[in-house]
C-alpha cells in the first residue's frame, strides 16, 4: 500500500465534492496554438500564459470546480503579478493536477490505431510535480472505432499503459485520473459504441487489478456511450444517459470514488444535458459520484469572447464561470435548457 494512501483517498474525495467537477486545461502547446489561430490570437507563450491566468483566476470558479488539469508549461507559470499558478489555484480552493502522458502515437503493426506513451521517466516526473504542488494527474488513451478496429491488441496496450501509470501515480502521491477515451469520430451507432466502451472498461479494470492499483484512490474519466459524430441515427439524450449508465454499472467497481466525464467533441449544451439526465434519472443507483471533467465544453465561450484582448478578460471569465455553474447543476441533476442564455447549439 502506498504511504500516501490516506492522502490519496482524501484528495479523490475532495476532487469529487458535491456539485463540483474538474476543469481540463491541459491542452498541449500545439493544440492551444491551433485554437488561438482559429480566433486570430497570436500563438505565443505569453498569450498561452495570459489565457491560463484568465481561467484559474476567474472569480468564484472554485465554487464549481474542484480541480484543474494543467500542462507542463502551465504548472511552471505565474500570474502577471508574480503569483505561481499553483499558489493561485490553491488560494481559490482548486486542486492542481497535471497531464503526464506524452501523447498518443501510432501503434506498431496496428494501422489507424494509437497507443499513449510516457511511462519512461514517469516516476521522476511524478516526484517533481508532487513537489511543485500537484495532487492528481491525468493520462489519456484513445480508442478509435472504424473498419475492423479497435483491435484487442490496441485495447490491451492502452489499458496496460493506463494501469502502469496509475500505480506509479499512487506510489508518488498523485491521484490518477484514468482516461480511456472512445472517440466520437466515425459513423458508428450507439450500439457499437456501447460494445467498444464496455470491452475497453473491462480491460482497463482488469489491468488495474493485475498491476495492483487501488480503486479507491483513483478517478475514472470515460467518454459517454454515444452515436458516432457522422452516424445518421443520433441517439437521444435519454438513450445516451441510459446506455452510458448501463455500461458503467457493468464495468466500474463501486469503490471508485467518482466518474468525471470528458466532453469528447460534444457541444457545450449537449454535454451538460447528457450529464444532467444521468444524474436526474439514475443518481440514486450510483455507488460513485458522477460529474464532469470538460475542456472545450467549459472553456470555449470564454476563449471565443477573450480573443487575446486584456479588456475582454472580465466578461470572458463570467462566461467561463457560467458554463462551470451550469455543469455543476447538471452534476446534481438540476440543469435545464431554460438556464441557457445562448440559443441551443445541439
Amino acid at each position: 500500500m502506498s504511504k500516501y494512501a490516506q492522502e490519496l483517498r482524501n484528495t479523490a474525495k475532495a476532487m469529487m465534492a458535491e456539485g463540483k467537477g474538474i476543469l481540463a486545461m491541459d491542452e498541449s502547446n500545439g493544440t492551444c496554438n491551433k485554437r488561438f489561430k482559429n480566433l486570430d490570437i497570436e500563438p505565443v507563450e505569453e498569450n498561452r500564459r495570459a489565457y491560463r491566468e484568465l481561467l484559474i483566476t476567474a472569480p468564484d470558479l472554485g465554487n464549481y470546480i474542484s480541480g484543474a488539469i494543467l500542462y507542463d508549461e502551465t504548472i511552471r507559470q505565474s500570474t502577471k503579478d508574480g503569483v505561481s499558478f499553483v499558489k493561485a489555484m490553491q488560494d481559490a480552493g482548486i486542486i492542481p493536477g497535471i497531464k503526464v502522458d506524452t501523447g498518443a502515437k501510432d501503434l506498431a503493426a496496428r494501422p489507424n490505431e494509437k497507443v499513449t506513451e510516457g511511462l519512461d521517466g514517469l516516476r521522476d516526473r511524478i516526484a517533481e510535480y508532487y513537489e511543485m504542488g500537484a495532487r492528481f494527474a491525468k493520462w489519456r488513451s484513445v480508442i478509435t472505432i472504424g473498419d475492423g478496429i479497435p483491435s484487442d491488441g490496441c485495447i490491451e496496450a492502452n489499458a496496460h499503459g493506463l494501469a502502469r501509470y496509475a500505480v506509479l501515480c499512487q506510489e508518488g502521491g498523485l491521484v490518477p485520473i484514468v482516461e480511456p477515451e472512445v472517440l466520437i469520430n466515425g459513423d458508428h451507432t450507439i450500439e457499437t459504441c456501447y460494445e467498444v466502451t464496455e470491452k475497453t472498461l473491462h480491460e482497463v479494470f482488469r489491468q488495474l487489478y493485475v498491476q495492483n492499483a487501488a480503486y479507491d484512490q483513483m478517478i475514472l474519466k470515460p467518454s459517454m456511450v454515444i452515436s458516432g459524430a457522422d452516424c445518421s441515427q443520433q441517439a437521444s439524450v435519454e438513450e445516451v444517459a441510459s446506455e452510458t449508465v448501463r455500461c458503467l454499472m457493468n464495468c466500474v467497481p463501486a469503490s471508485v470514488p467518482g466518474i468525471a466525464f470528458l466532453s469528447g467533441g460534444q457541444s457545450e449544451q449537449r454535454a451538460s444535458a447528457h450529464l444532467n439526465e444521468m444524474n436526474a434519472k439514475y443518481r440514486s443507483q450510483f455507488p460513485w459520484r458522477v460529474t464532469f471533467s470538460y475542456a472545450r465544453a467549459i472553456q470555449q465561450p470564454a476563449l471565443n469572447y477573450w480573443k487575446g484582448e486584456q479588456s475582454n478578460v472580465e466578461e470572458a471569465q463570467k462566461r467561463l464561470v457560467e458554463r462551470a455553474k451550469l455543469n455543476s447543476e447538471a452534476s446534481k441533476g438540476n440543469y435545464s435548457q431554460s438556464m441557457e442564455k445562448e440559443p441551443a447549439l445541439v
